[in-house]
């Protein structure tokens, strides 16, 4: 693609932009800013609207009892267990024990430090769970 044919359709990224790579007038690749494209920006809000509806479902869930709080963090920064492990270095085997409003409740004061960081929200509102109001 030429420089000048890089896509400028309005995306979710709002004022900011994401780097395409195309040909400049001398044949070099070059990188342009692009403030989205059409295709792209319909897959994206499709994504984004899939993960709120999961988000809202495991709300649900959580105020059932039927999981723990920790669910509904780990879908509002899609990680799934073995993700959180890596992040966390709890075995993948204590987080989902820790998924269970029980195994929740008995979580160390040093398991909630460590999860508490990862999603970057204070040790109290780990056991919050709030509607979910991304775009």
């Amino acid at each position: 693609m030429r420089k000048e044919d890089v896509p400028q359709d309005k995306s979710l990224l709002g004022p900011w932009h994401e780097v395409s790579y195309a040909v400049d007038k001398d044949g070099k690749y070059v990188q342009v800013p692009s403030a989205g494209w059409e295709p792209a920006n319909i897959a994206n809000k499709l994504a984004w609207q899939k993960i709120r509806q999961e988000a809202e479902e495991v709300r649900k869930q959580v105020e059932r009892g039927d999981v723990s709080p920790l669910a509904m963090h780990m879908v509002r920064h899609q990680m799934d267990i073995d993700l959180l492990s890596q992040y966390t270095h709890i075995p993948k085997r204590k987080i989902k024990q820790h998924l269970s409003p029980e195994g929740f409740r008995k979580l160390s004061s040093r398991e909630m430090k460590l999860y508490a960081d990862v999603f970057d929200i204070p040790i109290e509102d780990l056991g919050k769970v709030q509607r979910v109001t991304w775009r």
